[in-house]
């Protein structure tokens, strides 16, 4: 197998799928839904994210990944420790909040800080409370693996799904593109 000097970026293969292609075809499969939370000297952080993940049991580790070209990632990174917030089925006001790209997330919610200092979001499934371990460079992303020093569940109530572009396992099939 070759392999690339240090520093050059391999050029994509031609057959390689399209960034819409890719979300289409992934699409298909389910992912819950959850905000990480993380609290600096500026003030609390946090994206919404649907790629999280458990890693190992012995020792409790889990993931996520994150676009480094984010503004609330850095942040959280530079903190050291963060909270998986697991949304709801009722908590699509969340996901949007954290969601969007614009706004102050935290203005007008209540929260608390967790045992660990970071944020808390009100009412959802389930809390990871962690420490970065180790961050890993993907693409335009960052896969973090967490050491997880707390479980905090918090309610009873169905999972958010996100599948094919949309909430909840009803969603219509993508368009597909030719």
């Amino acid at each position: 197998m070759a392999t690339e000097p240090a520093g050059n970026k391999p050029a994509a293969h031609p057959d390689a799928p399209s960034p819409g292609e890719m979300r289409r075809a992934l699409g298909q499969f389910a992912s819950g839904v959850t905000v990480v939370t993380g609290l600096d000297a500026e003030g609390p952080v946090g994206f919404a994210c649907q790629s999280f993940a458990s890693v190992s049991l012995e020792p409790p580790l889990i993931l996520f990944c994150a676009d480094h070209r984010g503004r609330a990632w850095p942040r959280i990174r530079r903190s050291g420790r963060f909270t998986i917030n697991v949304l709801h089925e009722d908590q699509t006001d969340l996901c949007a909040r954290f969601g969007s790209s614009r706004g102050a997330k935290f203005d007008g919610l209540v929260w608390e800080p967790s045992g660990w200092s970071t944020p808390s979001l009100p009412g959802v499934l389930l809390r990871v409370h962690a420490d970065v371990q180790s961050v890993h460079t993907a693409g335009d992303h960052d896969v973090v693996i967490g050491r997880v020093l707390e479980l905090e569940s918090v309610c009873d109530e169905r999972p958010m799904v996100f599948f094919r572009g949309g909430f909840g396992l009803d969603a219509a099939p993508l368009p597909v593109r030719a």
